[in-house]
């Protein structure tokens, strides 16, 4: 029976000594074969480094940790080397420089060179493929050192050596291109060449270069014959499209790409360039369209019997099932791909992947026993920077249950001695292996673990050397965690000012990198809600303890950075065009409200045209704050009793307008256009209550996104509108018998043409779409907007159209080739019950119609009452020079002056989002 070694055994050592011996006795466990148990030097130069680990371990870490929040693996390119297997329980340096001597063919150097690459130790496989570029050199062989300059590129840049890796590949390209006649051989390697280039050109901010560089491979790959190297460098092309924002380009040429991958045959190279392809499918949220992809991956993989490509596969079929929210799919995804594949690395992701779900689900106990099997698969790989994010994914969850544990909500041994000893160790590897950017991320990471156990001093040293480090290999992403961390660190110091600079790093940083969040593979993506939402928010919140100009103008462009990048989110890309404006161009009368919900207070920006910016607070924690806006929300209901109805309103009023009132009536402010953050876009403003009026009898409301979103009024051409509706009860919704009586009124107004019932179907929207320049389009059918795009659509006679349809539907008229339409109008949707950022779908539906304007209902609302509104608003539309803004506050007034539906319930609904001219 195999003695377990315990704590408890050993009572007569000091804590140092034991953990030397465990580290000992793991040591002779996981690398006999390495070290021999004869050979005492190399035990002793572990022991040395372990013994240095424990020191800091115990100095430094205290046991009272908490979670440390998981900050998404760096990926790197892998060298595409069929069925070469990753290298376990290997040396390093020492073992690469042995190979190096007793490897004199140099196709052996390249072989173990792509051996280390593939495991993840790139600075070694560059001293291999360096010996073997000397000896090619020496027989001159150019078509060999070609292919080695191709590898040692790749392999300078996942070290961070830039320069080198330029240098490599151009040399590299000159070779090649010397050559008299190219035949299928040498331009295989041009082709590899000009894929490595566009790389390193994205990598640099080229991107159009890179482009360009990676259509000349695709021409290459394509003169011969190589239908999966052209498939790999178009689907480069199409990241470098997202990169700089074409994003419908992206989309229009995978799709292109699809089409195509359905002609060739079936082989395991199509298999895995299925497989590149659905990823790349994924990153831009076509989630049922990459999964349909890889599921045909899948499918060919299991035909060539390939139980590496098919665990693969599967793997990210997983992760595809996982950003659909259906977790118990996901993970059983993940545990074939554990059962399939004949690799750790690949296990160990899966097994990672599924510990994730576990927490993420607050499965404690059953994440408590998956452990050891990690750690099992973890202990056999080399150092490498995938075997680093590894510990380091490991710790993270590790954290989350040690909170579980510290507050009672699980019972099981503490896992805080593993935590520090696994950051600990993955600095360590990533030294040992001249991993710069696993350092940094290590460090990093460590450093958050020190800030959260309140051990500052330690905390803020290790953050500023991930961040050094980061600001030297050029790594805008690892700059912007570390520069947020160690602005939250300096704020917990006291050090305010060098908080506000850290944070003004970060925040660069993340609007340079917009387009680089949603583009990448969303195993790299920043998680918004934990990663970036809380650098916006916190810089903030230090901004607004100042009456500067300066701050307060800072704060609110930061203020509408989040909301685009909240949209960005939503959307899965960066494509929300902004057009900067300053208020007095838009509406010298008109005043802005941005409410932001803090922490620990809800602070309010007031600009107004001609007028310095001005803020105000109100000190009650986020927790308060939301649970009364949830209230009033819940007040709107006619049920609920009606003088708490205006209580809460009331309250809420004071909050966000009342500080404000002297300041807007001095401006003669007539319009208020609330920017609004968080749940309170959920509410509908015009029912603020004043303690005698309602807020929409004094001031024509607007909501904005932000105001860079909608700049642009509407013409005043002749009206007319596009007109589609669902009376009958479809696909499990009730019927809308008022829905007649709308469109009629609606029809009465303004010349329509009309689209009810059976007619209304995507198709017949489509051709009424392209056929004519419709300024409005009316939409009298069951909606919900959701915070998640595939809960956000809207109903027609046979299916639904989603956020992605409507983007296809309006996409001429986004172009310019159609007249954009100029109002959207949405009477019957609602909201998703218990969503607090479910009006981000009501603007993506917004946005993606290219509309300047948007009205829609937040609940759904009594048919009649719905259809009298409406005709009241497009008479006062067309029969005056109104804006939008005042034309739908006259009619909710005129609903309200009738005591059938005097209460919010009826009037308050309807909101505009947009432009309010």
């Amino acid at each position: 029976m195999r003695r377990v070694f315990r704590r408890k055994d050993y009572q007569y050592l000091t804590k140092k000594q034991f953990w030397l011996l465990y580290f000992v006795r793991l040591i002779y466990k996981i690398i006999p074969n390495q070290l021999g148990r004869a050979s005492l030097a190399a035990v002793r130069a572990y022991v040395e480094i372990i013994s240095k680990q424990v020191d800091l371990i115990l100095s430094r870490v205290k046991i009272n940790y908490i979670w440390l929040f998981s900050g998404c693996l760096i990926l790197t390119l892998l060298l595409a080397a069929k069925g070469i297997p990753a290298v376990a329980n290997q040396s390093t340096s020492a073992e690469s420089n042995r190979i190096g001597q007793q490897l004199s063919n140099p196709s052996e150097l390249l072989q173990q060179g792509k051996n280390y690459y593939q495991a993840g130790q790139y600075a070694e496989a560059a001293k291999v493929w360096e010996n073997a570029l000397k000896s090619y050199q020496e027989q001159k062989e150019v078509f060999s050192q070609v292919q080695v300059l191709n590898y040692l590129a790749l392999a300078y840049k996942d070290i961070g050596r830039t320069q080198q890796a330029q240098n490599a590949i151009a040399e590299s390209l000159k070779l090649v291109k010397q050559v008299n006649k190219l035949d299928t051989k040498s331009n295989l390697l041009l082709a590899q060449a000009l894929n490595t280039q566009g790389t390193l050109q994205l990598l640099q901010g080229q991107t159009e270069n890179a482009i360009d560089t990676w259509k000349e491979a695709a021409a290459t790959y394509n003169r011969t014959g190589d239908k999966t190297g052209k498939l790999i460098s178009q689907i480069n092309q199409a990241q470098g499209l997202q990169v700089l924002g074409q994003y419908r380009r992206a989309k229009t040429l995978l799709e292109e790409l699809v089409a195509e991958s359905q002609n060739q045959p079936d082989s395991l190279l199509k298999a895995q360039g299925l497989r590149s392809l659905g990823v790349a499918l994924q990153t831009i949220g076509d989630l049922r369209q990459s999964k349909t992809i890889l599921e045909k991956s899948w499918e060919i993989s299991k035909q060539f019997n390939s139980p590496a490509d098919v665990s693969a596969v599967l793997f990210s079929i997983g992760n595809v099932a996982k950003d659909l929210q259906e977790y118990e799919v996901a993970w059983t995804y993940y545990q074939e791909a554990v059962n399939l594949s004949p690799e750790p690395q690949a296990k160990l992701e899966a097994q990672l992947n599924q510990l994730s779900l576990l927490v993420k689900l607050q499965r404690w106990e059953p994440a408590q026993a998956l452990i050891p099997e990690i750690e099992i698969n973890l202990a056999q790989l080399a150092p490498s920077r995938p075997a680093i994010y590894a510990r380091i994914n490991l710790a993270e969850s590790l954290m989350v249950l040690e909170q579980a544990r510290e507050g009672k909500k699980a019972d099981f041994k503490t896992n805080a001695p593993k935590i520090a000893q696994l950051l600990a160790t993955a600095i360590q590897k990533a030294r040992e292996i001249k991993d710069p950017r696993a350092e940094a991320y290590s460090l990093q990471q460590l450093g958050k673990l020190y800030q959260r156990n309140a051990q500052l001093t330690d905390a803020k040293t290790l953050t500023q050397q991930a961040l050094n480090i980061a600001q030297e290999i050029n790594a805008t992403d690892l700059e912007a965690r570390a520069a947020g961390q160690a602005g939250a660190i300096a704020k917990q110091q006291g050090d305010i000012e060098n908080a506000i600079a850290a944070y003004q790093i970060a925040f660069n940083d993340l609007q340079s990198l917009r387009s680089d969040l949603v583009a990448i593979n969303s195993n790299v993506q920043f998680d918004f809600k934990e990663s970036i939402e809380p650098i916006y928010r916190d810089y903030v919140s230090l901004l607004l303890q100042t009456d500067s100009q300066s701050h307060l103008k800072q704060a609110r462009q930061v203020m509408e950075a989040l909301q685009l990048a909240e949209l960005d989110n939503f959307f899965r890309d960066a494509c929300v065009d902004t057009y900067p404006v300053a208020l007095e161009q838009i509406d010298v009368q008109a005043g802005v409200i941005y409410p932001i919900i803090l922490s620990d207070r809800l602070e309010v920006i007031l600009s107004v045209p001609n007028q310095p910016l001005r803020h105000y607070s109100t000190q009650l924690s986020q927790q308060q704050v939301e649970a009364t806006l949830k209230q009033l929300y819940s007040s709107l209901s006619p049920g609920y009793p009606r003088d708490q109805r205006f209580r809460l309103s009331q309250q809420v009023y004071n909050w966000l307008v009342a500080p404000a009132v002297e300041t807007l009536q001095k401006s003669n402010v007539k319009t208020l256009v609330f920017v609004p953050d968080g749940i309170l876009r959920n509410l509908p403003m015009g029912a603020l209550y004043d303690g005698k009026q309602y807020l929409i009898e004094n001031y024509n409301i607007a909501l904005s996104p932000g105001l860079q979103l909608f700049p642009q009024g509407l013409q005043r051409q002749k009206l007319s509108v596009l007109a589609a509706g669902l009376t009958e009860a479809r696909q499990g919704f009730n019927s809308l018998p008022g829905v007649t009586e709308e469109i009629q009124e609606v029809t009465a107004e303004i010349d329509a043409k009309v689209l009810l019932d059976q007619k209304f179907t995507g198709k017949n929207f489509k051709i009424a779409l392209e056929s004519q320049a419709f300024p409005i389009v009316h939409l009298a059918t069951h909606g919900q907007f959701s915070s998640n795009p595939e809960e956000t659509f809207l109903l027609t006679w046979s299916d639904r159209i989603s956020i992605a349809d409507f983007d296809r539907l309006f996409q001429k008229r986004r172009l310019g080739i159609i007249e954009p339409i100029e109002l959207l109008v949405m009477s019957a949707c609602q909201t998703a019950a218990g969503d607090n950022r479910a009006t981000l779908g009501l603007a993506g539906f917004a946005l993606r119609s290219g509309a300047k304007s948007t009205i829609a209902s937040l609940w759904s609302v009594s048919d009649e009452s719905t259809s009298n509104l409406m005709k009241e608003f497009y008479y006062q539309l067309s029969q005056s020079k109104l804006s939008k803004a005042e034309a739908l506050r006259q009619a909710q007034l005129k609903i309200m002056a009738n005591p059938l539906y005097k209460h919010p319930y009826f009037w308050a609904s309807f909101i505009l989002v947009g432009n309010w001219l």
